[in-house]
């Protein structure tokens, strides 16, 4: 098209140079607007596109991106004193920890940590350590994929709750006669009861696939009629003149059953009851102590090198603080042990914003082990 417009306004421009004619020039002066207008939206439309081609190759699967960090995504923040979430960019940290000791971490650009753990998983086995028997995370971790992935890929025991897990438990949910969970089920007859006594039976198998290929199976049930039923209005959104349908994930429900019957054990319910007080005080700290609450650098690399000097800051103060190594809050004594404490430096450095100019020589190089509980590193310069 552009080729096209380009070849037509020529055309024109030398039948105007060609004739002397003024009234044929002007005539053709006014007729060559059209096409010229026309050409300027073609290459207006080819350059977005260029532009949307460039975008969608640096956001690949993400759906926006920091024009000043590209490896960066826009999330809805919380640090709003207005209670206002904001979307900034930014960069979800995954850590693994025990006894708030930080032993494992790495950087994702998506914002969800349902997409996050298998790769996190991956990366702890590939560069940390081998995975434990239970793996505790909160209901943002609960889905399908990562039951059917902690269970089979890694044999071990998730011990995650799922999103609707505290309110099938209340009070509320379990009197609510419209949900499908409370309805009774004849397994002979594969049909749920209705609170009006109808009948909702299978109909046919229904399979979906999500963003990331994961694919999942939904039986289908539908009721025998919704027609003039006093309760529609509260039982179902379904347009008039159509019954109410259920769609039942038989392995999701299993994988949720799972769950309840883990938590229901004393053991395994007392290991997940340590996860608040284990996890939350580590980004506590790191946040509320150490001020760490903005990343300096810019791109994935630099930021996960300075997201593991700060967690590498909260294990060795976390070690001091547990030792005791320092002792009593003395004047004398804290002079003294700093002399003598191998840490003094370490958490002289790593409490401060990274800054170029408080080392008195470059920073030759950095190695870092991850060990447990806590972690060597090695400076130079």
């Amino acid at each position: 098209m552009e080729q096209h417009l380009e070849k037509k306004i020529k055309e024109m421009t030398d039948q105007m140079d060609a004739s002397k004619d003024t009234t044929v020039r002007k005539q053709l002066r006014s007729d060559r607007k059209e096409p010229k207008q026309a050409l300027k939206n073609v290459r207006d439309f080819i350059e977005r596109k260029q532009k949307y081609a460039r975008d969608l190759a640096i956001m690949q699967q993400r759906n926006s991106y920091s024009k000043t960090d590209h490896d960066a995504t826009f999330m809805r923040m919380k640090d709003d004193y207005m209670k206002n979430g904001q979307l900034k960019a930014g960069y979800n940290i995954q850590l693994a920890t025990e006894g708030q000791y930080a032993l494992a971490y790495d950087v994702f650009p998506n914002p969800t940590d349902v997409r996050t753990l298998a790769p996190f998983l991956s990366t702890i086995e590939e560069k940390f350590f081998s995975l434990p028997t239970y793996l505790v995370g909160d209901a943002g971790y609960g889905s399908e994929e990562n039951y059917k992935t902690i269970r089979s890929a890694y044999d071990s025991i998730p011990l995650v709750t799922y999103s609707m897990f505290r309110n099938e438990k209340s009070r509320a949910f379990k009197k609510n006669a419209y949900h499908v969970q409370n309805w009774p089920y004849d397994e002979k007859t594969d049909q749920f009861t209705c609170p009006t006594n109808k009948q909702v039976t299978f109909q046919y198998v229904s399979k979906r696939k999500d963003k990331a290929g994961f694919e999942r199976s939904f039986r289908v049930y539908e009721c025998e009629s919704c027609q003039e039923c006093p309760v529609r209005s509260y039982c179902t959104k379904a347009a008039e003149g159509r019954n109410r349908q259920v769609r039942i994930n038989t392995e999701w429900e299993s994988h949720k059953q799972m769950i309840r019957d883990l938590l229901s054990n004393e053991k395994a319910s007392s290991v997940y009851a340590k996860r608040k007080v284990d996890v939350e005080p580590v980004f506590g700290f790191l946040k509320a102590n150490l001020r760490f609450t903005r990343f300096s650098v810019r791109g994935t690399e630099k930021v996960k090198n300075e997201i593991g000097f700060a967690f590498m800051a909260v294990n060795l103060r976390k070690y001091q603080a547990s030792s005791g190594y320092f002792g009593p809050y003395d004047k004398k004594r804290r002079i003294d042990s700093r002399i003598d404490s191998p840490f003094y430096m370490f958490r002289r450095l790593l409490s401060q914003p990274l800054n170029r100019d408080f080392f008195s020589g470059p920073l030759v190089g950095v190695r870092v082990i991850p060990t447990y509980p806590f972690v060597f590193c090695r400076f130079g310069g």
